[in-house]
């Protein structure tokens, strides 16, 4: 078996579409298949831009053309009676990804009850991430604010490393509110969304009721989670072999 009919495969069996990250993990264990470069992940890359067979649906998010009428209809169609379906494809993907790196960055992750049984792909965010609880590391009145944020990331403490807050379209302002409850704990703040956002952030970030947090709260698009997702899977992988 050829190395592309490896990635085919690996996307066959998963319904005809998989992150970058479960390429990384999966094809290289497909046998019979031999890997001979020194950069295996750099040549699944490759692979996967090849028009003939894949296609993109998302930052880090590939499929077979073969499987484009089999895919959920949220993943590619541009009907606007999905958008709400799409919205909804999109935060809890990005939630999923986010999930994902901190469990392979070993800390402990948890997403609001109301998200539990949304889908990252093909399994229900509850299945993703390690927590069904929340850690009272503070007041009930904080920790009731803290609970409702989008993704958390706790470290070996029981106390939050990162908070993550997804604006596919929603507006950027009550998610600061939120952050500003936090702000005298040592965590990093993170506004997920797409790069053409960026500049109704900074504006949203300018209002006085923000300015206690306004130089700890980071803007990151989708394109950099998903880079950062491959990136993680892809030293993971590497840490294996050592």
């Amino acid at each position: 078996m050829k190395q592309y009919e490896a990635v085919i495969e690996v996307m066959k069996q998963n319904g005809g579409y998989a992150t970058l990250g479960f390429l990384y993990r999966e094809a290289l264990k497909v046998p019979k298949v031999i890997w001979k470069t020194k950069t295996p992940f750099a040549t699944i890359r490759r692979i996967v831009q090849d028009e003939r067979f894949f296609f993109k649906i998302r930052p880090g998010l590939w499929a077979l053309k073969e499987y484009k009428n089999k895919i959920p209809f949220p993943l590619i169609q541009p009907s606007k009676k999905l958008e709400h379906e799409k919205d909804e494809f999109n935060h809890s993907y990005f939630q999923g990804l986010l999930i994902e790196i901190g469990n392979l960055k070993k800390f402990e992750t948890f997403i609001p009850n109301q998200d539990k049984n949304k889908l990252f792909l093909q399994q229900s965010l509850k299945d993703v991430a390690t927590l069904d609880h929340f850690y009272y590391f503070t007041y009930d009145h904080i920790i009731d604010r803290a609970k409702s944020i989008d993704v958390t990331w706790f470290n070996t403490r029981k106390m939050p490393q990162a908070f993550f807050e997804v604006e596919h379209s929603t507006d950027f302002k009550n998610s600061l509110l939120k952050f500003v409850e936090l702000q005298d704990f040592n965590v990093d703040f993170r506004i997920v969304a797409d790069k053409t956002r960026e500049r109704q952030f900074h504006s949203a970030l300018t209002f006085h009721a923000f300015q206690s947090i306004m130089h700890r709260v980071k803007f990151i698009t989708y394109d950099i989670v998903s880079e950062l997702h491959t990136k993680t899977v892809e030293l993971s992988l590497i840490e294996q072999r050592l």
